[in-house]
């Protein structure tokens, strides 16, 4: 088990370094386009930070693990909202805007029912995965739009802080982009064998080690960034940063998987998505009342991740019957 540990630790750390070195150097190699921070910040650096669920789940997919892929993207979504929005809630009640209200919030409601649907299908094929990166192709430019005409000086200050300046030499931005890919190349080969090598010790499913150990550690990146926006008082950035992560988890991530090779569909996903969407629909609301996520909303958002944890591992055992099929 010391093996299976230690190649998801290094799997991890590896995760996490090379999304941060590919955010650096494909930021600043944007910056040098001309283009703003803002889009740099609604584009690179909002993307960048789900790179670890992406790579994770194409090569779970294009290794024929399915299961985990899928498995990755709903548990990732549900961590998003239940522990780390709830984390951060604790830490510094989370003001928002009405843009997030009309906007963004209602986007991850309608992406976690748009998946619950499809689970109609038996499996997620290449048309369906086609049909999803047209979408985030759809939503990217609508909300790059919508954010150059809404712009004030209290975000761009907030956006320029945060997006990496020209360094003046390409050669070591684009040595930054081609470390970044490697790591996170070999990154997600670590945490995946990891991940299911003790899913066998354990006798647990690949789905419940994709929902829970893959996907927590997968969304450490959306962790840091949150808290550390949190810390900074920027807290409509943090609530910015997860619902986006969790529509491009679903519209990107989801869809360049399926595309990679089709994703079987388990009976016991509806389960999981009906999670997503419970989340989906409580965090609406509680953001509406005040236009602030307070503390008490925050404990009750990891109330429900707690729950759903603990029906999860109660389930472990029996997920065990029969091994999980591959795409």
């Amino acid at each position: 088990m010391t093996g299976e540990l230690v190649a998801i630790l290094a799997g991890l750390v590896a995760l996490t370094l090379g999304a941060e070195l590919l955010v650096r150097g494909a930021a600043s190699l944007a910056g040098r386009l001309g283009l703003t921070p803002l889009v740099i910040g609604l584009t690179v650096v909002a993307f960048g930070t789900s790179l670890p669920e992406l790579v994770v789940s194409v090569q779970s997919a294009a290794t024929g693990r399915g299961t985990v892929a899928l498995g990755n993207v709903i548990g990732s979504n549900i961590f998003n909202v239940g522990v780390i929005l709830g984390v951060v809630a604790l830490l510094r009640p989370i003001g928002v805007s009405l843009a997030v209200l009309r906007r963004d919030a209602p986007m991850v409601l309608a992406v976690s029912l748009a998946l619950a649907s499809l689970l109609l299908l038996p499996i997620l094929g290449r048309l369906v995965g086609g049909g999803l990166l047209l979408a985030l192709v759809g939503y990217t430019a609508w909300n790059v739009v919508l954010a150059r005409r809404e712009a004030t000086a209290a975000p761009a200050v907030a956006f320029d802080a945060g997006v990496p300046r020209p360094s003046g030499r390409f050669w070591r931005d684009l040595s930054l982009v081609v470390a970044g890919l490697l790591l996170l190349v070999l990154g997600g080969r670590f945490l995946v064998e990891g991940a299911v090598g003790l899913a066998r010790r354990l006798e647990m499913s690949e789905r419940v080690i994709a929902l829970t150990v893959i996907a927590a550690g997968t969304s450490l990146p959306e962790l840091a960034t949150s808290v550390v926006a949190a810390a900074r008082r920027q807290t409509e950035l943090a609530v910015g940063n997860i619902l986006g992560s969790n529509v491009f988890n679903v519209l990107g991530i989801l869809g360049v998987a399926a595309l990679v090779r089709p994703l079987p569909v388990l009976e016991q996903a509806w389960f999981d998505v009906g999670v997503m969407v419970l989340l989906a629909l409580i965090l609406w609301p509680l953001l509406w009342t005040g236009r602030r996520l307070q503390r008490w909303e925050g404990v009750l958002l990891l109330a429900v991740y707690a729950a759903y944890l603990l029906a999860l591992l109660a389930s472990a055992p029996a997920a065990m019957a029969a091994p999980a099929p591959s795409a």
